[in-house]
C-alpha cells in the first residue's frame, strides 16, 4: 500500500515528501517499506512541489481517499499569540497588512509577535521561538530570509498601509507629533548624520518622527529623516505627507521645539487644527501675560484638578503666505487662543534651581576660577569690584535677578480650536504617549542601536517595529483603562498567557490546553474573548 510521509531536514529546515510503499518480507517475516522522494513542501501553501509530476500523481491515486496531512501533529504555546491575533483583527492591522502585503503579511505578523514576546532579543533567535509557538506564518524564518523580507517592504505599500489605518480613526482625534534620535555607526546608511539627541550629546544618528492618536492611544504614522535635521524643520514635510495621503481634517499636538512663525503659518495654510507649546519670551506671550499677571493668580482662576492657576484669552496671529507664482505675499489676521498657566510648585522649583546656579557662579568669581563659557552669565547677574583696601567683592544685580525670576512657574499653550485652558492642558499632557512609545521602540523592540546593512532593510525593519508598537500600545491602553498596572507589568501578563498550549492534529480542530481562572481574568480585563474551547 502506498502512502505519503514527511520528513524535515535538520540542517536546512526544508520538509520533504516521500512515497512510502509497504510490503511483506517473507524471508524476515516482517513488514518493510520503501521510500522515494517525490518533492518538497512549500512553507506558504503547504503544497508538495514535485520533483517528478507524474510520480506525484501516481502516488496520490494510490493513497487512501481523504485528506493528506502535510505536517505532523504538534504541541506549542498559543495563549499570547492568540491575544495578538485578536488585537490584529480589532485594530484592522491584519486586514490592512493583507491588502498591502498579500504575499508576506503572515511573515510580518510572525516577526511582530516575536519582537513583542521576546523582549530585546535579536532576530537570530526567531527559529527557536517559532518552533515553540503557534504564529501566523507557522514556519521558521531564517535570519537571511528576514533581511530579504525587510528589503521587500516598499515605500508604496507602507504608504497604502498608513492610508488604510488612518481612515479608521484620523478624523476623530488629536495626533501628538514628536521626534526622537536613534544612534547608528553604520557607514552605508545615507541619513546617518551627526546631531544632538535629547540629552544634547553629539552622536551619529538618524531621527524618527511619530504621530500618535490621543483618543485611540495608538501610533498612526512615522517617518525617518537625517540625524542633523532639527525638530522645527520637520513639520512642513509632515504636512505635505498628510496632504499626499488625503487627510484634510488633521489635528496635531506639538511641543515648543516645533514652534516657529513659519510653522504656524503652514498650519493655517493647510487648514489644520493645532495645539502647541511656546516660549514665554515671545513678544506675543509677554505682552498678553503682563496684562493678566496679577489678576490670573486669584481663586477664581485656580483649577483644583490640576492645582494650577489658568487664564485663556483670544489673540491675533499675523498670518502671511508668500505666493511665488504671483510674486506677492498674502497677509491677514487669524484668531488664536493663548492659554496661560501658573504653578506655585513649579515656581519654587525654578527659583531653587536658579539660586543653586547663582551660588556656583558666585563661587567661581570669588575664588578666581572663572570659566570662559560662564562669562556671559557673570556679566548678566553680578558686578565684580576689586579694590586695594576691600579686595575682591562680588555684588549681585538684583534687578537682573528679579527679571529672571519674574516668569518662574508660568507656561503657555496656543491653539486655533480649543478655547478652554483646562481642556487644552488635558490634551497637551496626553502627548507623553509619544515619549512612552519611543521608550517601547528603543527598549522593548530593540531600536536602541541600528544594526542593519542597507537602506531597504532599515526601512523595512522600522516598519515592522512600528507595527509591533501598535500591538504594544493597544495592550498598554487596555491595561490603563482597566487598572492592570496596579498589580501587573506588561511582561507579567504576556508571560502568564504565553504558558497556554494548543495541540494541533492535521485535519482536526485545534485543541486548547488548560486555562486558569487568573488567565481567564486577564483575557477579560484586556477585553479579549478567549478561544472558544476555553469557555
Amino acid at each position: 500500500m502506498a502512502a505519503i510521509v514527511y520528513q524535515t531536514n535538520k540542517k536546512s529546515g526544508v520538509i520533504y515528501a516521500y512515497k512510502s510503499i509497504s510490503h511483506w518480507d517473507k524471508e524476515k517475516q516482517q513488514s518493510r517499506a520503501k521510500r522515494v522522494c517525490i518533492g518538497r513542501v512549500d512553507p506558504e501553501t503547504n503544497q508538495i512541489i514535485p520533483t517528478r509530476k507524474k510520480a506525484l500523481s501516481a502516488v496520490i491515486e494510490k493513497t487512501d481517499r481523504g485528506s493528506v496531512s502535510i505536517k505532523p501533529a504538534s504541541r506549542c504555546f498559543y495563549g499570547a499569540t492568540y491575544l495578538f491575533d485578536q488585537i490584529g483583527a480589532e485594530t484592522g492591522v491584519t486586514e490592512d497588512l493583507k491588502k498591502c502585503f498579500p504575499n508576506t503579511y503572515l511573515q510580518i505578523l510572525s516577526i511582530v509577535y516575536y519582537l513583542i514576546l521576546e523582549d530585546r532579543n535579536p532576530l537570530s533567535r526567531f527559529p527557536r521561538w517559532a518552533a515553540l509557538h503557534r504564529h501566523p506564518h507557522g514556519d521558521v524564518i531564517p535570519s537571511q530570509r528576514s533581511s530579504e523580507l525587510f528589503a521587500s517592504i516598499t515605500e508604496d505599500a507602507r504608504q497604502r498601509f498608513f492610508h488604510l489605518q488612518g481612515k479608521r480613526r484620523v478624523d476623530r482625534e488629536y495626533l501628538a507629533y514628536d521626534s526622537t534620535s536613534v544612534s547608528s555607526y553604520s557607514k552605508c546608511l545615507r541619513q546617518v548624520r551627526y546631531g544632538k539627541n535629547k540629552d544634547h550629546e553629539p552622536l551619529t544618528q538618524i531621527n524618527l518622527s511619530l504621530l500618535f492618536g490621543q483618543h485611540s492611544r495608538l501610533p498612526f504614522y512615522y517617518r525617518k529623516l537625517s540625524g542633523n535635521i532639527p525638530d522645527v524643520k520637520t513639520l512642513r514635510k509632515l504636512l505635505v505627507d498628510m496632504n499626499t495621503l488625503g487627510y484634510e481634517k488633521i489635528k496635531v499636538v506639538l511641543d515648543r521645539g516645533f514652534f516657529s512663525a513659519a510653522n504656524i503659518n503652514d498650519l493655517y495654510k493647510n487648514h489644520m487644527k493645532f495645539l502647541i507649546a511656546a516660549k514665554l519670551s515671545l513678544k506675543l506671550v509677554q505682552t498678553n501675560l503682563d496684562t493678566v499677571r496679577d489678576t490670573m493668580r486669584t481663586w477664581s482662576s485656580y483649577n483644583q484638578t490640576y492645582q494650577l492657576y489658568m487664564h485663556s484669552l483670544p489673540v491675533t496671529w499675523d498670518y502671511s503666505r508668500d505666493r511665488p507664482y504671483k510674486g506677492d505675499t498674502i497677509k491677514a489676521d487669524r484668531r488664536l487662543y493663548l492659554h496661560l498657566y501658573f504653578s506655585p510648585e513649579r515656581a519654587l522649583e525654578d527659583e531653587k534651581a536658579f539660586n543653586s546656579w547663582l551660588t556656583v557662579l558666585q563661587g567661581e568669581l570669588e575664588s578666581g576660577q572663572r570659566r570662559p563659557d560662564h562669562e556671559t552669565q557673570y556679566l548678566k547677574y553680578f558686578d565684580v569690584k576689586n579694590t586695594p583696601v576691600r579686595g575682591l567683592k562680588v555684588i549681585a544685580k538684583e534687578d537682573a535677578l528679579a527679571e529672571a525670576k519674574r516668569n518662574y512657574g508660568y507656561f503657555c499653550l496656543f491653539s486655533n480650536e480649543i478655547k478652554d485652558a483646562a481642556e487644552a492642558l488635558a490634551v497637551y499632557r496626553n502627548k507623553d504617549l509619544v515619549e512612552k512609545a519611543f521608550d517601547n521602540l528603543k527598549e522593548r523592540l530593540n531600536l536602541r542601536r541600528l544594526v542593519v546593512s542597507s537602506e531597504q532593510s532599515l526601512d523595512g525593519k522600522l516598519f515592522v517595529q512600528f507595527i509591533s508598537l501598535i500591538f504594544l500600545s493597544f495592550i498598554t491602553r487596555k491595561m490603563h483603562e482597566n487598572n492592570l498596572f496596579k498589580d501587573h507589568t506588561l511582561q507579567d501578563i504576556l508571560d502568564e498567557l504565553d504558558t497556554i498550549e494548543c495541540f494541533n492534529v492535521p485535519g482536526r480542530d485545534l485543541h486548547i490546553g488548560e486555562i486558569t481562572k487568573r488567565q481567564m481574568d486577564l483575557y477579560s480585563n484586556l477585553e479579549c474573548s478567549p478561544p472558544a474551547s476555553l469557555q
